[in-house]
């Protein structure tokens, strides 16, 4: 499973990381905005409204937002993810396609003029969530065996894929 390499927890406490390694990742989806000609203050709740697909019933989705200083260093702001199959998610047309919403952890940040606003969509952040054998067996007792899963994330005028920010 994807890791999590730090960043909130629901003990309040948070290590500051960089992601960095995380990011170069095949199995991490990297998403970064152009640097900021302004400070940005992300006060609220946030969340993440995401078109996906997977050959996998039960698979998983966590978003990440993150903030990256002009060097590069990219740390975790939020975070949050949805564990499949899941209430609320609405299958779009035909093809298998859902329509789901991450809610990730509300926020108070402050992106600074010259950083940048980053957003990762992996499949885990283990040992922070618990890993999604994939097969729908229970976590706690009879998940054995693991089995790969392949996501899909769309982000086209049909499949409008988007961080949801309060700003």
């Amino acid at each position: 499973p994807t890791p999590a390499l730090g960043g909130p927890s629901l003990l309040g406490s948070s290590r500051p990381v960089d992601n960095r390694p995380l990011e170069r990742r095949p199995d991490v989806l990297v998403f970064t905005s152009p640097a900021l000609a302004d400070d940005l203050d992300v006060v609220g709740p946030v969340g993440a409204d995401l078109f996906v697909r997977s050959d996998r019933e039960h698979t998983d989705f966590v978003v990440r937002l993150c903030d990256v200083a002009p060097d590069g260093t990219s740390r975790n702001v939020c975070e949050g993810g949805l564990r499949l199959p899941a209430a609320g998610a609405k299958p779009v047309g035909t093809g298998g396609v859902l329509r789901v919403a991450v809610d990730l952890w509300p926020t108070g940040h402050r992106f600074r003029r010259g950083h940048r606003v980053r957003v990762h969509v992996t499949s885990g952040a283990h040992p922070k969530v618990a890993a999604n054998p994939g097969t729908g067996a229970p976590l706690a007792t009879t998940a054995t065996r693991m089995v790969k899963a392949h996501q899909e994330l769309f982000h086209d005028p049909d499949h409008p894929s988007a961080i949801i920010l309060s700003v």
